[in-house]
């Protein structure tokens, strides 16, 4: 299959999704030329705000893959990625993201990310939301115990 026909799928998967009542957003993930997992916005038909497409897809391949790390796989997804599903690629360690509409087109069917974007430009202190940060020296205890653990798997 070419990259064409990948995005194809992903768009494919996000029309059908919102003929089965989901969100408008597919993706796949694909690692030496062969599709390993798909997955769609599941957001309100699962009442679940992190059930993006390209979430579930990386969940979907972690599961099948026994693996965490997404090394030599790629994206292709039908939307530019919102900041949590960004996270999320850049944290599974895929390789490369190919996207179909903007964010910008996003935004034009009600799916606007701007603010999420402005946000983290700004301090804590400075953001929407109320931040307080409480116990800070308290708080590094997991820290200090990560960095003293002889056995652990880097991530």
């Amino acid at each position: 299959m070419r990259h064409q026909d990948f995005m194809r799928k992903a768009i494919e998967l996000a029309v059908e999704n919102v003929r089965n009542g989901g969100g408008p957003f597919g993706a796949v993930i694909v690692k030496d030329g062969e599709v390993v997992s798909a997955g769609v916005n599941r957001v309100t038909a699962n009442n679940d705000p992190t059930a993006h497409a390209e979430v579930s897809a990386i969940r979907a391949a972690c599961t099948k893959l026994g693996t965490f790390n997404l090394s030599g796989c790629v994206i292709y997804t039908s939307c530019e990625p919102c900041p949590m599903c960004l996270g999320a690629i850049y944290w599974a360690h895929l390789d490369k993201i190919y996207y179909g509409a903007s964010q910008y087109d996003a935004a034009k069917a009600g799916f606007d990310d701007s603010f999420i974007y402005k946000e983290l430009e700004l301090k804590p202190q400075e953001r929407n939301k109320p931040v307080e940060n409480i116990l800070p020296d308290e708080a590094v205890a997991p820290f200090d115990e990560w960095r003293g653990k002889c056995d652990k798997v880097e991530y």
